[in-house]
């Protein structure tokens, strides 16, 4: 059964919905409140706190340390410099994604490597002839990431650390509460925010402090069906439901590519050898059969399906993961794997892979929708992504 992460002591008493689900072996706070809308309102109009501490955790250090990074993700890691955080997937021997996360350079020989799934067997398979040492740290090392508008003010005055000066997808040191901590720059929101890192045994004193520092800032503890809204917001995948490990596919049309999940950007096939890069290379010059895109569906036919039933049209408070089919032409081409409303930009949103002649920008296509148990097809049109972009997310904090 599931444990206590390194704050459930200040994470289950606020909780007072009870309403939990597991997370790598760890409780994590579905909701605080019976409705997550506070949460969510807090992350886009002032300061969430989520306790992000069950994300897998390692460590790479040696002589060899950015060989193995290197030869692992995607990415040039020979240019991450030190202070440096990237997101990046890593792939098999097949261009398959085995998962996605960050890597940060805490020093020339170390690095920070954050996953969603374990990763220490795949690391230590490749670091085999190399220098290197490979740490779990995922109990060792506490997480809390604290997002929203406010959270460059409050964190600059709790936290004895250049938070001013921290550029997008970099990191500093400092003390928060005397703590020392490691912040970055960085979230699974779309929104200004930062990921604080500290011992484990210290995680209850930095929550402490934020929580009596935040509260000029409007600070709230958030929990995952807020988080799950805003990360589709910002156009964010989530691995078991947008996207498979390929280590845990069943089949073969289970596995993506970085190019199909939409992270070409990610995969600099012009740099060293890495996992995978043959394949990746093969797939570049044949072309992508699917690819995951934004879209957008539309909410004033759905509203006229509940009229035409004399009912208030209804829509789910949380993201659904449900995956529902997509058409186009009266075939179907894809299919939606998160869908949610976001109420930032007032749209029904939704992440979805579909097959690559209908997967431009712009394209119109028709999403599967049930009413009454009746399911019917209701326009959509296929968007760039992140569905929200906001300007403060990498512009000097106010």
């Amino acid at each position: 059964m599931p444990i206590g992460s390194a704050v459930h002591a200040r994470t289950f008493p606020l909780c007072e919905s009870l309403n939990y689900r597991e997370w790598a072996g760890f409780y994590a706070v579905s909701s605080y409140e019976a409705h997550h809308e506070h949460e969510y309102n807090a992350i886009r109009n002032a300061s969430a706190l989520i306790d992000v501490s069950p994300l897998f955790k390692y460590r790479v250090s040696g002589r060899d340390a950015v060989k193995l990074v290197d030869r692992v993700i995607t990415r040039d890691a020979i240019k991450l410099a030190v202070g440096q955080v990237y997101y990046t997937p890593w792939c098999d021997e097949h261009g398959k994604v085995i998962d996605d996360g960050t890597v940060t350079r805490l020093s020339e020989d170390t690095f920070r490597w954050t996953a969603a799934d374990p990763s220490l067997r795949w690391l230590t398979q490749n670091a085999i002839g190399l220098d290197v040492a490979i740490d779990d740290l995922s109990e060792q090392v506490a997480a809390l990431a604290l997002q929203g508008p406010t959270s460059g003010r409050l964190l600059e005055a709790v936290a004895d650390a250049d938070v001013r000066g921290l550029k997008y997808f970099r990191m500093t040191r400092g003390t928060i509460a005397g703590v020392p901590v490691e912040i970055s720059r960085t979230g699974y929101t779309g929104d200004l925010g930062y990921e604080i890192w500290m011992p484990w045994d210290r995680g209850v004193d930095v929550w402490d402090a934020l929580i009596a520092g935040g509260r000029p800032y409007d600070i709230h503890p958030a929990g995952m069906l807020a988080l799950d809204v805003a990360r589709v917001e910002a156009g964010l995948l989530l691995i078991e439901v947008d996207f498979f490990s390929s280590k845990k596919a069943l089949i073969e049309p289970q596995k993506y590519s970085p190019f199909e999940m939409g992270l070409g950007r990610l995969v600099q096939l012009d740099a060293g050898p890495f996992v995978g890069r043959a394949a990746l290379i093969d797939e570049q010059r044949r072309g992508v059969a699917r690819q995951i895109v934004g879209l957008e569906i539309s909410w004033p036919a759905i509203e006229a399906l509940y009229d035409r039933l004399g009912l208030a049209p209804q829509i789910g408070a949380a993201a659904s993961r449900t995956a529902v089919p997509v058409y186009r032409g009266g075939r179907q081409v894809g299919r939606a794997t998160t869908t949610t409303w976001s109420p930032v930009l007032k749209k029904l949103i939704a992440l979805a892979t579909i097959a690559a002649p209908h997967a431009a920008d712009g394209t119109a296509l028709e999403a599967e929708v049930t009413v009454e148990a009746v399911r019917h097809r209701v326009p959509a049109v296929v968007v760039k992504t992140p569905f929200f972009n906001p300007a403060r997310k990498t512009a000097p904090i106010g």
